[in-house]
């Protein structure tokens, strides 16, 4: 029988992390993924397959690595996940393939740590040819090249597909780059992972706002096929009064700044993000504990996470909820802002904040968070961070009118294949179903790749 404990992954310490933007987690040696491999039950009828949204082959990926076998399995694990250095770090997999896994339902066991042997095999940088099918001679357009886009482009590439990504930004990966912070999910393992795809010979134009500087309708005209994964980059904010006041900040503003412009690099790189003494960040999902532990990196005194409802039902990964625990960072909950109070200067100094009680569960399956009576109360802070959602960008309704939008906004299509109401067009990702995991927008990706080579052979 295994070992009932996964392998613990080594990190760095709570005091050295905080002043710098050095990746926590460290990765297993050699010695401790052929430990944790060996773990694995090798089960026939795979339950952790049917949890992971692209399909890894697991147990073949772990049989090859525990064989020492490291080509072999780097290339199972390429041959169904185009980003798995990724993965390995980001996704949820103890809500996913992991939560599937017989050796957790062992009381008192852990599942196979599945995301860290992923990240293993993944960092070997073993090279591994691109196997591309030969030209179908077919083209189709990508609008987006964050993790639904890259998977969308690197599956046609593979099938011969000549496909072209579009993308807005400087650079490839999407929120991958702009959003996760360097400390969680390194620039250069992006890099990398988009160099693989363009080895399957993906053209990429960088700085081109569909919409805006390249007509949409000309994609559809020009291309045989076209596919939006824009993601749903928009800030939300609350709403409350005093909005907006200096120093209150959306999540996604503050940590694409940090991202995109280095301010991780400060003072090589002199990027305009000033961060106060005491920070407060709204909301308690994975983007929360990004934006408080970037914070804390730059500089504040104190930072303090204030959510509306408990611990219990907070959105974020345990691992990232336990690193900003250890790194000082405060937590509130059952707490909420009502409103922002400013100085003469119009700088926020402190947030009216009310007291919650949990009640019956909303459509999340969460208990709903009900204000108590006369808990009014005034926390004193002098910058807010917002982590409450995102939205589509306002691009989409301007650029992309002749796509059939949601009540929400996003675009409305097949969850299974991506298609839109216009016949050449496919979507996927958060543009269509609102903020959702790395994983999850690959996972769409995958199927809409499907569904496009469907279309294109005219099934």
């Amino acid at each position: 029988m295994p070992e009932k404990n996964k392998t613990k992954m080594r990190e760095l310490d709570p005091i050295q992390r905080i002043g710098c933007f050095e990746e926590v987690a460290l990765g297993y040696s050699k010695e401790e993924a052929l430990k944790e491999a060996a773990r694995c039950l090798q089960c026939k009828n795979q339950p952790c397959v049917s949890g992971c949204p692209v399909g890894i082959n697991i147990p073949g990926f772990i049989k090859a690595l525990r064989e020492e076998r490291y080509k072999d399995s780097a290339m199972i694990l390429k041959g169904d996940n185009n980003l798995p250095a990724v993965c390995g770090r980001v996704c949820p997999q103890e809500k996913q393939c992991e939560a599937r896994c017989i050796l957790g339902r062992v009381p008192g066991g852990d599942a196979v740590a599945i995301g860290r042997l992923e990240r293993f095999v993944a960092d070997l940088e073993i090279p591994i040819e691109s196997v591309v099918k030969p030209s179908i001679h077919k083209k189709v357009a990508v609008i987006g090249a964050g993790p639904a886009g890259l998977t969308v482009a690197a599956d046609l590439a593979k099938e011969g597909v000549s496909v072209t990504v579009f993308e807005a930004f400087h650079t490839a990966g999407g929120v991958l780059v702009y959003g996760i912070p360097e400390f969680r999910l390194p620039k250069k393992i992006v890099s990398n992972e988009v160099q693989f795809v363009q080895e399957m010979g993906v053209e990429f134009r960088f700085n081109e706002i569909v919409g805006r500087t390249v007509p949409f309708e000309e994609l559809v005209n020009d291309y045989d096929a076209v596919f939006i994964g824009i993601g749903a980059g928009a800030p939300r904010f609350m709403g409350i009064p005093g909005t907006n006041l200096n120093n209150i900040f959306s999540a996604s503003e503050f940590l694409t700044r940090v991202n995109l412009m280095k301010a991780y690099l400060f003072p090589k790189y002199d990027t305009p993000v000033k961060i106060k003494d005491r920070v407060a960040v709204i909301g308690a999902g994975n983007v929360t504990m990004d934006a408080a532990r970037t914070a804390r990196r730059l500089g504040a005194k104190e930072v303090h996470i204030v959510y509306r409802r408990s611990e219990e039902e907070m959105p974020a990964r345990l691992e990232e909820y336990h690193h900003a625990m250890e790194e000082g960072i405060k937590l509130h909950c059952l707490t909420l802002p009502v409103e922002y109070l400013g100085d003469a200067n119009n700088n926020v100094v402190a947030m009216k904040c009310v007291k919650m009680t949990l009640g019956e569960p909303d459509s999340s399956g969460r208990r709903r968070p009900v204000q108590l009576e006369n808990s009014e109360f005034t926390m004193e802070v002098d910058m807010v961070i917002e982590a409450i959602g995102q939205t589509p960008n306002a691009v989409l309704k301007a650029g992309f009118s002749s796509v059939q939008l949601n009540k929400w906004g996003s675009i409305q299509a097949d969850e299974e294949t991506g298609r839109t109401n216009l016949p050449k067009v496919f979507a996927g990702g958060d543009i269509v179903t609102g903020a959702a995991t790395v994983i999850e927008a690959m996972g769409a990706g995958k199927r809409s790749a499907k569904a496009i080579l469907k279309y294109l052979a005219g099934v």
